[in-house]
């Protein structure tokens, strides 16, 4: 926090999970950039969730990217994944909107998942067009229009780390700050930041960026966190997902492949389901359809 302002910042630096992430599926170096930079910003972001829950972060690509994912929740556990389309030609030079908005349908979508649910509650999800040359722009543009909050970001990913810096001006709800002190502080800092370029970001670790960009400023550090990599799949999950699909889709697949061997797009996990493993996910439906009750006492 900025002293006597209601200016907020944050740094992340992500190197341990990013590279957990980059070593279970191989993207072109472009695409693995702004899986990185989307990690970073997903961190930065859920370190304001006010809930205990999930913040998942996608781009529907409809050029060579076809989806880009990245999740973070309360606890900083990240994972991310990336599906390009098939026989896609990705150019190292490609940029953003090259890759996800060739056709300007693109979309840019930030759910909000809570881990424990009301019944009926339903998780919160925001979709904007992609309008912006970066990642960090892109999620600026959101969150002025979904949340009305003047939100900057800088970021960068290569494949050693990911960074990403974070200054955001809150609502004055108590009258406290005088809004020219305030509009001071904010362009102040966000005219520093921006000095900063993506090689100083990769190369720096974030409390010496912080004390290069702002030691003349009045500024409280709190206590660092840490980001890990995690994936919430399980067999169960899987198990689950088929039943949704129904007996008949799944029959019909065993059918032609035999068995189901199903891949986790972010951790790499392999699940394997056989026709004995199947029949079993049916098999306690199929019990209580076939179980009528009795609709007379008998004796």
């Amino acid at each position: 926090m900025f002293e006597n302002s209601l200016v907020r910042g944050e740094l992340i630096e992500i190197s341990d999970a990013w590279q957990q992430v980059q070593s279970r599926r191989t993207y072109p170096a472009v695409v693995s950039a702004i899986m990185g930079e989307m990690m970073a910003a997903a961190a930065l972001l859920s370190a304001n969730l006010k809930f205990d829950g999930t913040i998942i972060m996608q781009i529907h690509g409809d050029g060579p990217v076809q989806l880009l994912v990245a999740e973070c929740d309360a606890a900083l556990r990240l994972r991310a994944t990336a599906k390009l389309r098939e026989n896609a030609e990705i150019s190292e030079q490609a940029g953003l909107q090259e890759l996800v908005n060739a056709n300007g349908e693109g979309r840019f979508a930030i759910t909000l998942d809570p881990t424990d649910k009301q019944p009926g509650q339903q998780a919160y999800q925001g979709i904007v067009a992609l309008e912006g040359e970066s990642v960090a722009t892109v999620i600026e543009n959101y969150m002025m229009r979904s949340e009305q909050l003047d939100t900057r970001l800088w970021l960068a990913a290569d494949d050693k780390v990911a960074r990403g810096l974070l200054l955001q001006k809150l609502p004055d709800d108590g009258g406290k700050i005088t809004p020219l002190a305030d509009a001071d502080v904010w362009n102040r800092t966000v005219t520093l930041a921006s000095t900063l370029n993506q090689q100083e970001l990769l190369g720096t670790d974030i409390m010496t960026l912080l004390q290069r960009l702002y030691w003349e400023e009045t500024v409280r550090v709190f206590d660092p966190r840490h980001p890990t990599f995690h994936c919430g799949c399980s067999r169960e999950k899987v198990g689950n997902m088929l039943k949704m699909l129904g007996r008949e889709e799944i029959d019909s697949a065993l059918a032609d492949l035999g068995k189901l061997d199903i891949n986790c797009d972010f951790c790499g996990q392999d699940y394997l389901f056989d026709p004995v493993d199947c029949m079993q996910l049916f098999s306690l439906e199929s019990i209580a359809d076939a179980v009528q009750l009795p609709t007379s006492r008998q004796h």
